[in-house]
C-alpha cells in the first residue's frame, strides 16, 4: 500500500492560534499513517498579512490544508476566496460555533479579537495555583479557611501534585501533612468539614514509594520508620483517627491517576457541600 502524501496543516488565526492548533492536533492523531505537521500563522489581522501568510502556504511542497479561527468577516471571506482559487481544503473552525450561538440567542457576535482563556476563570485559575503553592505541605495554616479544598494525609500520598492540579482547575487547595506524634494545626479544625478530603494509600505501595524517594535523595534525610511497613501501618492508623475526628471522607489514591483523583475530590466536595452547606452551593461555580 502506497504511503499517503505528507500533509501540512496551516493554522491561520487573528490571535495566538492555540484554539485552532488544538483542533488540528486532535484531527492529526486520526491520520497517524500520514506524515503531518502543523504550521501556525498567528496574529493575522489585515488583508496584507493574510496574503503574506498565504504566500507561504502556496510555496509549501506538501499537501496543504487550512484551519482558521478568524473573527473578522472580511478576512474570512478573503481566506475562503484564496483557498478556492488555489484549491486548498479549508476548515473554518469558528464560524459554525458563532452561527449556532447567534441562532440560539438572536444576538450577533462582537467580532472582537480576544485570546481564549483571558477572562475571569483564567485569573481565578492563576490565583488558585498561587494559593496551592503558598499553602503546600502545611504552610500558612492561618489561611486554611480561605481554601476551597484541604487535602490531609501522611507523606507521599500524593497531596502536592493533587493540590497543584486542582489549583490548575481553579480550586484554591491547601494540603496538610500528618506526622505521627505531631498534632495537625488547630486551624484545620476551623475549616468546614465538607471542604476537607483525607488521602490514604496501600501501606505496601507507600513503603515502595518512600524507598524510591529515599534512594533518589541518596539515602539522606530518612526518618525513623519512614520506609518500614510496620511503622507505616501505625502511621496510617493514626492518620485515620484524625480523619474521623475531622469528619471528612477518605480517598484511596493507590490506583488513581491524577486526573481521576482530582475528579473524585471535586465530586466529593460538591456532594458534601450540597448536603452540609446548601446555601453556598453553586453547581456552576466549578471550573472544567
Amino acid at each position: 500500500m502506497t504511503a499517503p502524501a505528507p500533509i501540512s496543516i496551516h493554522v491561520i488565526a487573528d490571535s495566538t492560534g492555540d484554539t485552532a492548533a488544538r483542533v488540528a492536533r486532535a484531527a492529526q492523531v486520526q491520520y497517524d499513517a500520514a506524515d503531518t505537521r502543523i504550521v501556525r500563522h498567528p496574529r493575522i489581522r489585515t488583508s496584507a498579512g493574510l496574503r503574506g501568510a498565504f504566500g507561504d502556504i502556496t510555496a509549501d511542497v506538501e499537501t496543504a490544508v487550512v484551519f482558521s479561527s478568524l473573527v473578522d468577516d472580511g478576512l474570512r471571506t478573503l481566506l475562503n476566496d484564496l483557498c478556492a482559487e488555489h484549491g486548498f481544503a479549508h476548515a473554518d473552525l469558528l464560524l459554525p460555533a458563532l452561527q449556532t450561538l447567534e441562532r440560539a440567542t438572536g444576538i450577533a457576535p462582537h467580532r472582537q479579537i480576544r485570546p481564549v482563556g483571558v477572562d475571569r476563570n483564567y485569573f481565578k485559575k492563576i490565583q488558585a495555583m498561587e494559593f496551592a503553592i503558598a499553602l503546600d505541605d502545611g504552610q500558612r495554616p492561618d489561611s486554611l479557611t480561605e481554601a476551597d479544598v484541604v487535602l490531609v494525609g501522611v507523606s507521599r500520598t500524593g497531596k502536592t501534585p493533587l493540590s497543584m492540579y486542582l489549583g490548575y482547575l481553579g480550586y484554591k487547595t491547601a494540603n496538610i501533612p500528618l506526622v505521627t506524634a505531631i498534632p495537625p494545626p488547630p486551624q484545620l479544625f476551623e475549616v468546614p468539614s465538607w471542604r476537607i478530603i483525607g488521602l490514604t494509600i496501600d501501606p505496601q505501595r507507600l513503603a515502595t514509594i518512600r524507598r524510591r524517594r529515599y534512594a533518589a535523595m541518596g539515602g539522606v534525610g530518612a526518618k525513623d520508620g519512614y520506609t518500614d511497613v510496620a511503622a507505616i501501618y501505625t502511621e496510617l492508623d493514626a492518620a485515620e483517627a484524625i480523619h474521623r475526628k475531622l469528619g471528612c471522607p477518605v480517598l484511596e489514591t493507590t490506583e488513581l491517576a491524577l486526573e481521576e483523583a482530582a475528579g473524585r475530590v471535586i465530586e466529593l466536595i460538591d456532594n458534601r457541600r450540597r448536603t452540609l452547606d446548601p446555601a453556598t452551593f453553586d453547581p456552576a461555580a466549578g471550573l472544567e
